[in-house]
């Protein structure tokens, strides 16, 4: 059994790409401003333009960093730490946490089940926490579930306060990057920006319904097959676009890949026929928060998801060669790769 470091190094080459296309097409109208840095175990791409354009990257910095530190289930001193230690009781909480749990909570309830944020214990058994991976024994992973009671979290948000049913521990880790992203373009625009395109990992948010030149963002939808590549790109306006996929972090054993979306009703890697899910969506936190359930759900739920919600569409990449692309996106996207099937369904 051995780590991979490959996600790592494939999820910043797909960042490079990301804002290679969307920095494209010569711009004289507002100077160009970029910032890297690593956080939420991820290389993020940051990019604003105009006069403000370093001020608004600072201030965006500073905000995906205090959300990192808080948002952290093993940082000492984070509301997700302090939430999980004190489980059984009320804990107070920061507006942060308790935001993105209440869109955790509300997407767990809407796809039945499918995000759990109370899935934090199956998650470490599986050692996709440290890399210290292992296959847990079925026993082992059926004593976790069983100690799982995610409808009995009490989130009081006149209180500030959350409780967590004794034994319980909870993780944002599928939702916190997107609410990161999110808060980040809030501080963007608050510093004086209008455009801007920031890249968190497989979570991109825009800022301006174009890049300043008029122009749309372009978007790259990462080729699960060939990381170094993508699958087509998506021309969008002011919007977030979020990819999960087993192909981000996973680990080999005994011939067999074990990919790190567990599937809350069995608290297995899902095995479904999908290879990425990336929903576009305005909100960030929650098209992070629905990229995780609809790649549970799999091709038909994800689907019918995207049917009775029309601010959601998709572009999913499945294990048989097809990419599939929602309806409010078939204007806006470009295919790419040789070797698939495309459907508009």
């Amino acid at each position: 059994m051995r780590p991979t470091k490959r996600s790592c190094k494939l999820i910043a080459l797909a960042l490079a790409l990301t804002l290679a296309l969307a920095g494209c097409g010569k711009n004289t109208a507002a100077e160009k401003h970029e910032r890297q840095l690593f956080a939420m175990d991820t290389v993020m791409l940051l990019t604003a333009y105009g006069d403000a354009g370093d001020a608004a990257l600072a201030a965006a910095v500073d905000t995906i960093n205090a959300l990192a530190a808080d948002l952290d289930p093993e940082k000492d001193g984070s509301s997700v730490y302090a939430l999980n230690t004190g489980a059984g009781g009320p804990v107070a909480v920061s507006a942060d946490c308790l935001a993105v749990l209440e869109t955790a909570l509300a997407v767990y309830r809407e796809t039945d089940g499918a995000l759990d944020p109370a899935l934090y214990p199956v998650i470490q058994a599986w050692g996709f926490t440290t890399g210290q991976y292992r296959v847990p024994e079925p026993s082992e992973l059926d004593e976790l579930l069983a100690a799982k009671n995610t409808d009995s979290i009490i989130l009081d948000a006149a209180a500030g306060t959350v409780a967590l049913p004794a034994g319980m521990a909870i993780s944002l880790g599928a939702v916190a990057k997107g609410y990161a992203a999110q808060q980040a373009i809030d501080a963007a625009r608050a510093a004086g920006v209008d455009h801007a395109i920031f890249s968190l990992g497989g979570n991109v948010q825009t800022l301006g319904d174009t890049r300043p030149d008029g122009q749309p963002w372009q978007v790259a939808v990462t080729d699960p097959n060939d990381t170094g590549s993508y699958v087509g790109t998506l021309s969008v306006g002011q919007t977030a676009v979020v990819t999960s996929g087993g192909y981000q972090r996973y680990f080999d054993q005994d011939g067999q890949r074990y990919i790190h979306i567990l599937d809350p009703a069995t608290g297995r890697p899902v095995d479904n026929g999908l290879l990425s899910v990336t929903v576009v969506t305005p909100d960030g936190t929650r098209a992070d928060a629905l990229s995780t359930a609809l790649f549970v759900l799999g091709e038909d739920g994800a689907l019918s998801y995207a049917a009775a919600h029309e601010d959601v569409d998709l572009v999913l990449v499945t294990d048989d060669g097809r990419v599939i692309v929602t309806a409010g996106l078939a204007g806006g996207f470009t295919e790419h790769a040789e070797g698939y099937t495309y459907e508009y369904p």
